[in-house]
């Protein structure tokens, strides 16, 4: 009864239907050829993936070939995970491939490390492959960083000597404390205040270069992995130089201020001093110029004198002898008279 409605409605419908069914044929080629390959390896690698479940990872925008190939390596190396996991992380923008690499190498190594640990240190942006390889075979870490521009840590010790020293340190990374733990930066930077607190409480110079491995020993028992991402194994210290006599320095540069400041005071001082002579000297001069004054008031009481009769004239000519007398005597001396300035020799 179909095939006769079929046959009523012509060839186009055929032609239609033929269309579709290559339509459909052509999806399952391209399915196949995008898609076998990738499942026949998890088949036969018995990773439990099928064939639409390759297909529902391209409808949610995750890369097959990636989860194929982490579950693959998972399941050879005996590790148990969820192609679920491996999926939701792919989804969180988390390495994949990275994360099942680092547990095969913490299985290896027989350390305490699962998948969602694993995922969370990759996903916090440490490299969790790298972590689990410093934890099996430690880093060394140069205090201070050379790439910073810095070969070495200078500290004085008591003497006023300054000390240069560098220092390496053997670390292992703490995956327990890896997610939210400080990083290297940390440690170098507490490195090398230990270097400088150890070397500042030291008498002298002398003291660091004998004993050098104090330093190391006093560093390392300051506990300077605590909250960070390593755990300190040794604190080595590869060399110690010599460098400025910064005390001897420091005396010089106090000793030249201490001496600008005295010149300054001194200076003050002697300004005072011309100030007061040249204040002296002006009291000098008033003190004459009231004597002048007083001076010139004599004639006039004289005159008055002889007006009232109290002066004689031979009372005015005896004055007058002595008047000469004294002028006389203040040439042969030296002084000047009242109101003048003496006269040099």
């Amino acid at each position: 009864m179909n095939g006769l409605l079929l046959a009523q409605k012509g060839p186009e419908t055929w032609v239609w239907m033929l269309g579709v069914l290559l339509l459909v044929l052509l999806v399952l080629v391209i399915l196949l050829f995008k898609y076998l390959n990738l499942w026949v390896q998890a088949y036969f690698s018995k990773a439990g993936i099928g064939f639409f479940q390759l297909v529902g990872m391209s409808l949610r925008k995750i890369n097959p070939t990636v989860v194929v190939r982490a579950k693959i390596s998972a399941v050879q190396a005996r590790i148990a995970l969820e192609t679920n996991d491996l999926e939701a992380h792919y989804l969180a923008g988390g390495n994949v491939i990275n994360v099942v690499r680092s547990l095969i190498a913490s299985d290896r190594a027989g350390l305490d490390l699962d998948f969602m640990r694993a995922a969370a240190i990759d996903l916090a942006g440490r490299d969790v492959l790298e972590a689990v390889r410093t934890c099996v075979n430690p880093k060394v870490i140069d205090c201070p960083d050379p790439s910073k521009g810095k070969s070495e840590v200078s500290a004085m010790a008591k003497d006023g000597i300054q000390v240069l020293a560098k220092a390496r340190v053997t670390v292992r990374t703490n995956i327990a404390r890896l997610v939210g733990g400080a990083t290297e930066e940390t440690i170098i930077a507490r490195v090398g205040e230990g270097i400088v607190s150890t070397i500042g409480s030291s008498m002298t110079h002398k003291d660091v270069l004998e004993n050098p491995d104090s330093i190391s020993k006093t560093v390392l028992a300051k506990g300077l992995d605590a909250g960070t991402a390593f755990e300190i194994l040794s604190i080595d210290i590869a060399d110690v130089d010599i460098g400025n006599n910064i005390g001897a320095r420091l005396q010089a540069d106090q000793a030249e201020a201490d001496k600008i400041i005295a010149q300054a005071r001194a200076e003050e001082r002697r300004a005072m001093a011309v100030a007061r002579e040249q204040e002296m000297i002006a009291a000098v001069m008033e003190n004459r110029a009231k004597v002048v004054l007083a001076e010139a008031e004599v004639p006039v009481a004289m005159a008055e004198a002889f007006r009232n009769g109290n002066l004689g004239i031979m009372d005015y000519m005896r004055m007058k002898n002595l008047e000469a007398d004294t002028s006389m005597r203040r040439n042969f001396g030296g002084d000047a008279p009242p109101g003048q300035e003496p006269k040099k020799s």
